[in-house]
């Protein structure tokens, strides 16, 4: 055999291996791209995709589209933190994730004509925190609808059984 025959030969094979395994790589990531696995953890959408009850958490988490377990995680708080707790996070959150002021450029100087990169910032980050905060606010709405006003401390309670015993022992 002469040498470019070996050359040629060796290409084409080449090729052909190179084209099987392209092949099956695109197979398998069609088969990733359909498959969704159940109770993925870190992905919103999972949460989403799974609140399909007609409960108003669920509701709430559509409408959101966050869990509010991705809401207490995002403002790094505990179930059943109190709303100024929910705010104060929300602001130190928002605060550090927005545009930062730009310095002042010096007038004279060795740097007078050099400017500083434009200070970044997350307008991303910045949404995340604003939705965590308005689906826990959302969610404390609920909550304090579905729970009925207790009696102000102090007052007794209305019931006739009191006055009944007090009218039967004079």
């Amino acid at each position: 055999m002469s040498a470019p025959k070996i050359i040629v030969q060796i290409l084409v094979t080449g090729a052909q291996i190179f084209g099987k395994a392209l092949f099956e790589a695109g197979k398998q990531a069609a088969k990733n791209a359909k498959h969704t696995p159940q109770g993925a953890i870190g992905s919103d959408i999972s949460g989403v995709r799974n609140a399909t009850s007609g409960s108003l958490t669920d509701k709430l988490t559509r409408e959101h589209r966050m869990t509010l377990d991705e809401a207490h995680l995002i403002l790094n708080l505990k179930q059943g933190e109190t709303l100024e707790n929910v705010l104060k996070n929300y602001e130190h959150l928002f605060k550090v994730n927005g545009p930062r002021p730009a310095p002042d450029p010096p007038t004279t100087g060795a740097r007078a004509g050099k400017q500083p990169a434009p200070p970044t910032h997350s307008h991303y980050l910045q949404s995340k925190v604003v939705r965590a905060r308005e689906r826990i606010e959302a969610e404390m709405r609920v909550m304090k609808e579905e729970d009925p006003m207790p009696p102000p401390p102090g007052a007794a309670p209305h019931s006739g059984s009191a006055q009944g015993n007090a009218g039967g022992l004079s």
